[in-house]
C-alpha cells in the first residue's frame, strides 16, 4: 500500500511520516531527494543554472539565491518544479521498484503536479493553522518570518489539499496528539 502525503511547508508532514516508519513501512520524503540529486546530479544542477543563472556557483546551488526568486515569482516557481519534477519521479519509482514496499508513504508538496498520485492507493492532506506553520518554519530553518511568509504565500493554501486529497489529519494540537492521529488513520488504511 502506497500513501501519498501532502501539504505545505510547516504542516507537520514530517510527524506523519514518522508514523508509517513506526509501522514499518518505507517513507519517500521528495525534499530529501530532490536534495540529495541536487549534490549528485550535475544535469539537474545544470538545468537550474540555465533557467536561474547565477544561483549555482562552483560550491553548489545558492538556495536562498533560488527561494528569493521562486517564491517571489510565481512563473519561476512553476519553472523550477518542471525541472525538479521529472526527476524526483524517476527516483521515487527507482526506489519503489528496488525495495517493492508492502506500506510506503511519498511524501510531496507537489504530490498532484508532480505526477506522484497516480502512484498511490490513498492521498493525505496534512494541514496546520498558518501562525504555527510560519514558527515551525523559523524554528526550524533559521529563516525570517517575511521569508516564512513568502515561502507559504508561494504554495497552495490548504483548502487545495483538502479538496484533493481522499484523507484530512489537521494538525492543530501537540506533537504526540498528531502523530497519534496520523498512526490511527495509517493503521486503519492498511487494516
Amino acid at each position: 500500500m502506497i500513501f501519498g502525503i501532502t501539504g505545505g511547508s510547516g504542516c507537520g508532514k514530517t510527524t506523519a511520516l514518522l508514523a508509517v516508519k513506526d509501522l514499518d513501512g518505507l517513507v519517500l520524503d521528495c525534499d530529501q531527494i530532490y536534495h540529495r540529486l541536487l549534490e549528485e546530479s550535475p544535469a539537474l544542477l545544470a538545468a537550474i543554472s540555465r533557467r536561474f543563472p547565477g544561483v549555482v556557483t562552483e560550491a553548489g546551488l545558492e538556495r536562498k539565491k533560488l527561494g528569493a526568486i521562486v517564491f517571489t515569482e510565481k512563473s519561476a516557481l512553476l519553472d523550477l518544479n518542471r525541472i525538479a519534477h521529472r526527476v524526483v519521479k524517476e527516483a521515487v519509482l527507482e526506489a519503489l521498484e528496488e525495495r517493492q514496499p508492502p506500506l510506503a508513504a511519498i511524501d510531496a508538496i507537489a504530490l498532484f503536479e508532480g505526477g506522484l498520485a497516480e502512484l498511490c492507493d490513498y492521498t493525505v492532506a496534512v494541514t496546520a493553522p498558518r501562525e504555527a506553520r510560519i514558527a515551525r518554519l523559523m524554528a526550524r530553518e533559521g529563516i525570517s518570518r517575511e521569508y516564512a511568509e513568502s515561502r507559504l504565500n508561494a504554495q497552495h493554501p490548504d483548502a487545495y489539499f483538502q479538496e484533493k486529497c481522499d484523507f484530512v489529519l489537521e494538525n492543530a494540537g501537540t506533537k504526540e496528539d498528531f502523530y497519534e492521529k496520523a498512526r490511527s488513520l495509517f493503521s486503519g488504511l492498511i487494516g
